[in-house]
């Protein structure tokens, strides 16, 4: 993403550093054992797209405010916040190769770091408007349908394209699409960027999913197939399980050891159902580029380039 950050400028590279000191700062700050498992999360790091998106949809340059600083905290926490809840609903003990706090501190701990994060993303907001709480909110409430959607889906074979494209709008995109939102309330057009945020965000998920699938997981994080593992349905296996018949005969809560879900994700790149995904997934980040309103150049192209960083992520 190195590329993005040229594009935004310094201003961008100065926000995104007082994002990471803000979040250690409120992780720090409500007693040493909440500090240590939030703290943890949030030095996992990641790709931090979503205050980087907050950022770029406020302008390039985006203006330098303690308004803008704390709307990008408050999507990341958010984010942070739903790993950690869905490490425990799926009881994960490895994220982005780190033990997971559910793996390390149990589920109270877990419940508990999950919760404090989601209640500093909105005292962060609290600081900004009124509309970026109404934003966030709407997101929230939103990620918490799609994880229902995804436990009531789980293990299910007759799982369609159309509903696993709805969850990964619900359990992903409209992360995306709140930060696109909270920067543009920070902006002097208020171009609406939310067809672009979501586009985006429906793009990686698709590919996080084909990574599951394709990926080595010194490169996930985690074991391969470990989406097979706790029964979540994606799009490489419906299009797999729709070319060959002994994919589609499979019951899935058969896959219970890594050994399982590593020769189900063998069959499951046989078919070439990944390249077909990842292509779905290219179309996507394409048609939200599209979508994109009238901008300054220099905005333009560092979106763009964010886009495009998605897709290149799992060339």
């Amino acid at each position: 993403m190195q590329a993005v950050l040229d594009a935004g400028g310094e201003a961008v590279s100065r926000l995104m550093a007082q994002a990471e000191l803000r979040m250690a700062e409120l992780a720090a700050g409500h007693g040493p054992v909440l500090a240590r498992y939030a703290g943890e999360t949030i030095a996992a790091g990641g790709k931090r797209l979503r205050p980087l998106l907050v950022y770029l949809a406020a302008g390039v340059p985006p203006p330098e405010t303690d308004a803008l600083v704390r709307a990008a905290v408050a999507v990341e926490l958010v984010h942070g916040a739903t790993l950690v809840h869905d490490d425990v609903l799926d009881g994960s003990d490895l994220r982005r190769g780190r033990p997971t706090v559910v793996a390390t501190g149990g589920r109270w701990m877990a419940t508990a770091t999950g919760d404090l994060l989601f209640a500093r993303a909105f005292a962060e907001l609290a600081h900004v408007s009124v509309a970026a709480v109404r934003v966030l909110a709407r997101a929230s409430t939103e990620l918490a349908r799609g994880e229902l959607m995804q436990r009531r889906d789980a293990w299910k074979a007759e799982v369609s394209v159309e509903r696993y494209l709805a969850r990964c709008r619900l359990k992903t995109a409209v992360l995306f699409r709140a930060a696109c939102e909270l920067g543009a309330l920070e902006s002097a057009s208020r171009a609406s960027l939310a067809p672009f945020g979501e586009g985006i965000g429906l793009a990686f998920q698709i590919l996080d999913d084909v990574l599951d699938v394709s990926g080595p997981p010194e490169r996930t994080g985690k074991p391969r197939g470990a989406d097979l593992l706790d029964g979540t349905v994606t799009l490489p296996l419906i299009i797999a399980r729709s070319r060959d018949p002994e994919l589609a005969a499979l019951d899935l809560r058969t896959v219970r050891a890594p050994d399982d879900a590593a020769r189900v994700c063998e069959r499951i790149a046989a078919t070439g159902a990944p390249g077909v995904a990842r292509g779905r997934a290219m179309d996507l980040v394409a048609e939200a580029k599209s979508t994109l309103p009238s901008l300054p150049g220099r905005q333009r192209s560092a979106l763009e380039l964010v886009a495009d960083g998605v897709v290149e992520r799992y060339a």
